[in-house]
């Protein structure tokens, strides 16, 4: 553990909902969320950030013609651990019969654990998109289904895929969100049929449920590759989305069923089925 860290301060009202995403694009590993205030903590320099950060608010209120309220302040602080202090503010969840907890709580009996540790790639099911795609895995996923996880970042949606019965396979375009999905994956007692770092451009297979927790813009781009990665009859669940992109989203999966959405705060997810031939 290093003597420093960096603390970066993000307020903003007007943009509160934009900055979050890209931070979220960023793969930011700890993640503070207040009322108009983001708060990241990393050990490594986080001035770049703070730079595009405020680089991108400046081109959102020319675009939108808002006021840039923008506000960063990025501080060197003592080391106190703060992954443990982090830890203690990490609680247990319990989604329909998965329950999330870090290694240092106990087992609840009688449902599915899945062990998942702060600190690493994005993903504890403490986020709207997260908890929405956990609840719709257990309703729509099968024993023995093939299931692909894109954009997998701590690995706790392939882990659930995979306790829940499916023949996973996950990508990442983050090295560092593979290696937590593989070290997540060895601490549940779950293995993955393959894992890797990229997407899922050119791929040839196909699948019963494929599940994409990733920001809008990256869905956007995926569209296509998603469709086609569906079986006759598969499902695709699609999560990591503000609000205000749900009818771009309805518009440009308008080929598939939309079967079931989930709005949870600012976030909303949804279910399509491919169409039988």
């Amino acid at each position: 553990m290093k003597d420093k860290f960096y603390e970066l301060s993000i307020k903003t009202s007007e943009f509160y909902d934009e900055i979050l995403e890209l931070v979220f694009s960023f793969g930011t590993t700890c993640l503070e969320e207040l009322d108009n205030e983001i708060i990241l903590r990393d050990e490594d320099d986080l001035s770049q950030i703070e730079w595009g950060v405020n680089e991108y608010a400046k081109r959102l209120s020319a675009a939108l013609k808002k006021p840039n309220d923008i506000q960063t302040k990025l501080e060197i602080k003592e080391n106190k651990d703060w992954i443990n202090e982090y830890k203690k503010a990490v609680k247990p969840i319990l989604l329909d019969k998965i329950y999330i907890r870090p290694s240092w709580e106990n087992e609840l009996k009688g449902v599915t654990n899945i062990i998942i540790d702060p600190a690493l790639a994005f993903g504890s099911g403490h986020h709207e998109s997260t908890g929405s795609c956990l609840l719709f895995l257990q309703k729509y996923a099968k024993n023995a289904d093939e299931a692909l996880d894109v954009g997998c970042g701590s690995g706790i949606l392939s882990i659930a895929l995979a306790k829940l019965g499916c023949d996973v396979e996950a990508c990442d375009t983050d090295e560092q969100a593979i290696e937590s999905s593989k070290s997540n994956a060895m601490l549940n007692g779950v293995n993955f049929s393959k894992i890797w770092v990229g997407s899922i451009a050119n791929l040839d297979k196909k699948y019963d449920i494929v599940v994409a927790n990733i920001i809008a813009d990256v869905i956007f781009m995926l569209a296509n590759d998603l469709k086609r990665a569906l079986k006759d009859g598969a499902y695709l669940i699609l999560s990591g989305i503000l609000t205000k992109y749900e009818e771009r989203i309805k518009e440009t999966f308008k080929q598939l069923d939309l079967i079931e959405k989930k709005e949870l705060g600012d976030w909303v997810s949804f279910v399509f089925k491919n169409k039988r031939k």
